[in-house]
């Protein structure tokens, strides 16, 4: 792993900061300015829930066709773009004037931040990476797990003593002294990649983004792919109101957050090695169970530990699942078109990063409690599991038939 790390640090590197910055745009980061903004503007939770909907939704329309200028724009113009501008989101969040002001930070905030960053990371890497696709994955994703460990205890100091308004001010200096500097050296000069083997690491001949939306396994894969997106963001985003609801201290969810990120990041690596021997389609019938064992135990107990065993099965996961949805598509699909295939895929997972706040403080609002739908979660879950054992089966044989 040393010797891959130091031959391939640059592109590594890059990815890990993109992913790691992009923590900006992400619930659990936006999250911790909630009750500052409700204040400011007076909304109810179902309110800012609805809002928050609203500008997810609008950058999710905006991804397909932002997304695919990856496949044309070198990766290092394309991060010129999009971390400018998500410096200048942050700065919206901290002094927005008006209500509408929010929502254009919110929507450059997810935009630019939880879709373009950790999409140019990804495809980037999908790209430039083949026979060691998994393990290169593995470590550019733990960008992710080092910004949910980190930020959110820095930006609570920071706000603690100075305020959130400073908070975010901090998040746009890091971006532009620290995270594009570094990004454009990565991401300047491309990465040739090696050889793969044939029997799992790629499909035969890449299709376009018209020929996957046409195949109806594309749209059974997102029944599966999208459930972790919807699920994490919800809790996350109701942080504060499930610590209210089952009386727990505070700062127990930040100390499960820590908990997640680690346990996250030892199943990513171990979900990389795995890709690369066995391929990531023959891993997808087994992704979500910890997470629906995680809805179980979060709608069935109350006691202030089960937070952390629900964190550490979120946690396993999230770590197969971020390496998965990696490796999966240009896996299945190829590689030459992957930032226009991956741009929908992105799209979509914001789109259920955006419901997910959205109905669920609807619901409620309306007297349905989280833990009870967390119930609910869980045997979704456990349906999605069958749907990707089959789609498991038809790639497997497509890509089989495909081999000359």
């Amino acid at each position: 792993m040393l010797v891959f790390i130091r031959q391939n640090f640059r592109w590594i590197a890059g990815g890990f900061l993109l992913t790691f910055f992009s923590s900006f745009g992400q619930t659990f980061f936006i999250s911790a300015s909630v009750a500052e903004w409700q204040s400011v503007f007076d909304l109810s939770h179902g309110e800012f829930g609805r809002i928050y909907m609203v500008a997810t939704l609008a950058s999710a329309a905006c991804l397909p066709f932002v997304g695919k200028l990856v496949d044309t724009v070198p990766m290092h113009r394309m991060i010129a773009f999009t971390m400018p501008l998500l410096a200048i989101a942050t700065l919206l969040a901290a002094f927005a004037p008006t209500l509408g002001v929010l929502v254009l930070a919110i929507f450059m905030l997810r935009l630019f931040g939880q879709g373009m960053m950790t999409h140019i990371a990804l495809t980037a890497t999908g790209q430039w990476f083949n026979a060691q696709r998994g393990r290169a994955l593995s470590l550019v994703v733990l960008g992710h797990q080092g910004g949910e460990a980190s930020l959110p205890l820095v930006f609570g100091a920071i706000t603690l003593f100075f305020g959130y308004q400073i908070g975010w001010v901090s998040a746009a200096l890091a971006l532009l002294l620290v995270g594009l500097p570094f990004a454009l050296w990565a991401y300047g000069q491309p990465r040739q990649p090696e050889s793969a083997p044939r029997e799992h690491n790629s499909a035969m001949v890449s299709w376009t983004r018209s020929q996957v939306l046409r195949d109806p396994i594309f749209w059974v894969l997102l029944t599966g792919v999208l459930a972790p997106p919807f699920i994490g963001t919800t809790i996350f985003y109701h942080q504060d109101y499930l610590t209210d609801f089952r009386n727990w201290p505070p700062q127990l969810f930040a100390q499960g957050l820590l908990v997640m990120a680690v346990v996250t990041v030892v199943f990513a690596l171990i979900n990389g090695a795995l890709i690369d021997r066995f391929g990531a389609i023959a891993i997808l019938p087994f992704f979500l169970l910890p997470l629906a064992a995680a809805c179980f135990v979060l709608g069935m107990s109350t006691a202030p530990h089960s937070l952390f065993v629900f964190m550490i099965l979120l946690g396993i996961s999230y770590g197969f699942s971020s390496t998965l949805f990696g490796a999966l598509w240009p896996e299945a699909y190829g590689a030459a078109h992957l930032g226009a295939v991956r741009s929908v895929i992105v799209s979509a997972m914001v789109f259920a990063t955006a419901a997910g706040p959205g109905l669920t403080g609807s619901l409620i609002d309306m007297g349905v409690d989280l833990p009870r739908q967390a119930m609910g979660m869980a045997l979704y879950c456990l349906l999605a599991v069958g749907a990707m054992t089959f789609a498991s089966l038809k790639l497997r044989t497509r890509l089989r038939r495909a081999m000359p």
